[in-house]
């Protein structure tokens, strides 16, 4: 039972793992369409009903959509147009993209073949009011804040690392000297820290600055906790016996460190990172929601969730306005669950 679980644990980590690097690699090929795309004749529509059967009730094997048009521009009712359908496909080609930012691209995974002229669009979550596909929009805005947040977590990592190991290893005066400068950065609030240092650029920024720019206030913000655990780490390690034992040999400082230090508390920092990651993720989501993050009409998770300050769409169709935070709480939630299954499955060890 205990083999089961632990396999099951493993499992689920490499899941998540496989969802986020997918999802970061292929945003374009997963979404259907891209996400500026708009389509000014269908704003704040609902979900494309998929259908499976026709009005006459004959059953299809492959689902079909019926176009359709804005019955009532006041509540945004649309109803369909049964004269013609458009079957649903695997693999179609459709708005151009690029795969990993290096290739370009133009097959989706699924939508309304692009081979049929004047093809009405497949909306699994619907529109927003300027009638771009939501669905889309909500996996390239996981797509920058997985990345945005991701490298962040590793550079403040590798900052605190660096930081606590020189800290935990050195001499009593600059351990005081750099535990005093990692104490005063845990001590201001990290969002306020964020903000502060965010307000210092210009607000229009392309995504890819804005997305540099956030890696960098990330790092240099949020690597107080990691530095922190890391001196103890270090110090409660280099007095056991198999680091005696290298310093015996004639084994110098940062050699004991990379060779036996490093790989005997690396699970520790590992779990570590994974627990920053959502702190980051909120961060960036707090951002652009407030307005000084991505701007429009690049999409996060953030500017998303803004559109939920308007209570007639968010009565409309609440679901749809708060996917965003719906994607929010998975991603720290999954999180959380490889946090858990590493923990268990990867203890410490006690000797190099």
């Amino acid at each position: 039972m205990n083999l089961r679980s632990a396999k099951s644990r493993r499992v689920a980590k490499w899941v998540v793992v496989i969802a986020a690097v997918c999802i970061v690699l292929f945003a374009g090929f997963i979404a259907p369409y891209h996400p500026a795309a708009q389509a000014r004749a269908e704003p704040n529509a609902p979900i494309s009903p998929i259908h499976f059967r026709d009005e006459d009730g004959n059953l299809y094997i492959r689902p079909f959509i019926y176009r359709r048009q804005l019955a009532d521009p006041l509540s945004y009712r649309y109803e369909e147009i049964k004269d013609q359908k458009f079957p649903i496909s695997f693999f179609v080609t459709g708005d151009a993209y690029t795969i990993a930012w290096l290739f370009n691209a133009n097959l989706h995974l699924f939508g309304v073949s692009g081979d049929i002229p004047d093809a009405p669009r497949l909306n699994l979550l619907g529109t927003d009011a300027l009638g771009r596909d939501r669905f889309s929009r909500l996996v390239f805005a996981s797509r920058f804040s997985l990345v945005v947040c991701t490298i962040g977590m590793i550079l403040a990592a590798l900052i605190g690392i660096v930081i606590g190991f020189l800290s935990g290893y050195s001499s009593r005066r600059i351990d005081t000297i750099l535990m005093g400068v990692t104490d005063s950065v845990l001590a201001l609030p990290a969002l306020i820290l964020i903000l502060a240092a965010r307000a210092a650029f210009p607000l229009e920024l392309p995504p890819f600055r804005a997305a540099f720019l956030l890696i960098v206030i990330f790092g240099l913000v949020g690597w107080g906790e990691m530095a922190r655990l890391s001196r103890g780490l270090v110090r409660s390690t280099r007095e056991k016996e198999y680091i005696l034992a290298a310093k015996a040999v004639g084994t110098r400082g940062p050699a004991i460190l990379y060779r036996h230090i490093l790989p005997n508390v690396s699970p520790a920092l590992v779990t570590q990172a994974t627990i920053m990651l959502p702190a980051f993720l909120l961060a960036e989501v707090a951002l652009s929601f407030l307005g000084v993050g991505l701007q429009e009409p690049a999409p996060s998770l953030g500017n998303m969730l803004a559109a939920a300050n308007d209570l007639g769409s968010l009565q409309r169709d609440p679901l749809l306005i708060l996917s965003p935070a719906i994607v929010i709480f998975l991603i720290v939630f999954l999180t959380r669950l490889f946090t858990s299954t590493w923990r268990s499955t990867n203890q410490t060890p006690t000797r190099s």
